[in-house]
């Protein structure tokens, strides 16, 4: 039995090799024009935002030299000599900082529980295929948008202002901004369930909220918790920040390091808080998972 094709004769080979060949130097013109449109784009970005290239290329050292500081001891008996040398001096403060830690935690915690909670009544309102009137989910949406376009440190700002220093402007800056993000999430997510079942709901004469409550929500409670979940995940790097703006955490210790040239305190309070993060990423990950196989099997 042969192994090989036979080959087509030449005449008909000719026209395909060159069909080949045009196909080939057609997504090759695209592929640079495409990254010569890309490099415009930069030059004028860049050009629009008065950066210099040149400027940028003769400090980019300084980044390096930066870090080697701030894993340097500057001060005490060990000036010159790398941080690991001295764990003792240099989490001189781990106390005070774990506990700052802690308070950056139950900010990124209270923020993310009440976003997804307001989140979790407004999807509903927001989804196309539960009938709600066309304004109040045109309206749902915008605010939506509202609340996720504005930054988290631009909200903490306005709330600092209204409220003072402390945890609080914190917690609601993440909360609105937590809605917003969820509220989106969660909409799309009750957009894609079976509508059998809400079908049969309505049919048998069932409310709005009792279409909710027995139709939608066990079809979309384990994604809901995931993106949860998820959301406290960033939301526990977001409140790591608060601090520069006045709204607790660690973020506000980090900053005042920064300010005053503590370098080793930097880089102490960068450490903490990368494994924190690195702890609740691991955590909330392998809950996410056990939450999606559960749905899985039923």
């Amino acid at each position: 039995m042969p192994t090989t094709l036979p080959r087509l004769p030449e005449e008909r080979l000719r026209p395909l090799a060159a069909a080949h060949a045009a196909a080939v130097r057609e997504v090759r013109v695209k592929t640079l024009a495409s990254f010569a449109v890309l490099a415009v784009v930069v030059v004028v970005a860049a050009w629009f935002a008065e950066v210099d290239i040149v400027k940028m290329a003769s400090r980019i050292g300084t980044v390096g030299d930066y870090v080697g500081r701030i894993f340097t001891f500057d001060s005490g008996a060990h000036v010159g000599r790398p941080v690991i040398v001295a764990p003792g001096e240099w989490m001189w403060g781990l106390s005070h900082w774990a506990r700052l830690i802690g308070d950056t935690l139950l900010i990124a915690y209270a923020g993310t529980l009440l976003g997804a909670v307001a989140a979790f009544f407004l999807s509903f309102m927001a989804a196309r295929n539960l009938g709600r009137h066309p304004m109040v989910r045109v309206g749902v949406k915008r605010l939506l948008e509202f609340c996720r376009t504005v930054p988290e440190l631009v909200f903490a700002l306005i709330f600092v202002i209204a409220f003072g220093l402390g945890p609080m402007p914190g917690v609601l800056a993440l909360a609105i901004h937590t809605t917003g993000a969820l509220g989106k999430l969660f909409s799309e997510v009750v957009e894609n369930v079976d509508m059998k079942p809400i079908e049969g709901t309505t049919a048998t004469g069932g409310s709005w909220w009792q279409t909710v409550r027995f139709a939608v929500v066990p079809q979309v409670a384990s994604n809901f918790a995931s993106y949860a979940l998820l959301r406290f995940e960033i939301n526990v790097r977001g409140a790591s920040v608060m601090g520069f703006v006045g709204a607790g955490g660690i973020g506000q210790d980090l900053i005042e390091a920064i300010r005053k040239f503590y370098y080793a305190d930097v880089s102490a309070i960068l450490v903490l808080i990368i494994l924190t993060v690195m702890a609740i990423d691991l955590a909330t990950e392998r809950l996410r998972h056990h939450l999606i196989a559960t749905e899985a099997r039923a």
